[in-house]
């Protein structure tokens, strides 16, 4: 009886301290999103990427060599101030063989991701698109973002790995 118990105890205390283990593992790929939408009615292009939050603390470290945390608020500002240079470094967008001016708008974090948004200038409803986006490459050798433009309503969407940054699309 005794041995049984100190199996259970055994089995169990492995159990949690597996699970405990995995829970504050990194995740074992890195992938991010960007979607270009462009709107009709403000005639830009509405840009929201969506990335690990850890991944892009990382990335930003990496970059600046400061360590932000977006989920404390007094991070803030600087988070702000990083990620509007970041994302103009790695992030462009080419209309019709014109680079648009993007601006960032802001941010938004949640426990396990971030949203970064930005809008480009106004433009008149573009027949090629061509983005550039190297978000986290300085970072990960393995990072995957998967791409989506939408013009008109018509959804083009692709993937770019490491080290591929360029994609564009005829609408």
């Amino acid at each position: 009886m005794i041995f049984k118990r100190f199996l259970l105890f055994c089995a169990t205390a492995f159990l949690v301290l597996s699970l405990s283990s995995w829970s504050t593992r990194i995740h074992p790929y890195h992938v991010g999103s960007v979607e270009f939408n462009y709107n009709p009615t403000s005639k830009t292009f509405e840009i929201t990427g969506k990335f690990f939050l850890d991944d892009l603390e990382n990335g930003l470290k990496e970059k600046y060599g400061k360590s932000v945390h977006f989920d404390d608020a007094k991070y803030k500002q600087q988070i702000n101030e990083l990620l509007k240079k970041y994302c103009e470094e790695y992030l462009k967008v080419k209309t019709d063989n014109k680079f648009l001016k993007i601006n960032y708008i802001g941010f938004e974090e949640n426990s396990e991701s971030v949203n970064i948004y930005l809008e480009s200038e106004t433009l008149n409803p573009p027949k090629k698109v061509e983005v550039a986006v190297s978000l986290l490459y300085n970072f990960f050798d393995d990072q995957m973002n998967i791409i989506h433009i939408i013009v008109n309503g018509k959804r083009e969407s692709d993937k770019l790995n490491y080290p591929n940054r360029y994609l564009y699309k005829i609408f």
